[in-house]
């Protein structure tokens, strides 16, 4: 169970079309509410990086979402890769 307050552990895997681990340039982790309005933007670097192609951000959840939806974004070969999820938060 993930409660408000909280720091979660945010991670991606990154991959080609073939699944071979890939590292794409240029990623980001975006945070929407759920009516998809952004609510904050991480630049990640090699300090975020455990392996090839696993990325990961510890994110401190909100104090006044239920919901939000996260979004790993990056690009390999000039085109972009997206990986979504979302996270159900409580207060109890």
């Amino acid at each position: 169970m993930i409660y408000s307050g909280d720091t979660v552990r945010l991670k991606v895997n990154f991959q080609a079309f073939d699944n071979q681990a890939v590292n794409p340039v240029n990623v980001t982790l975006t945070i929407y509410d759920t009516t998809e309005t952004q609510i904050e933007q991480f630049i990640l670097d090699d300090t975020n990086k455990e392996d090839v192609g696993v990325y990961f951000y510890d994110y401190v959840t909100p104090n006044d979402k239920q919901e939000v939806v996260f979004e790993f974004r990056g690009v390999y070969n000039n085109k972009p890769t997206v990986v979504r999820d979302s996270l159900q938060i409580k207060f109890i």
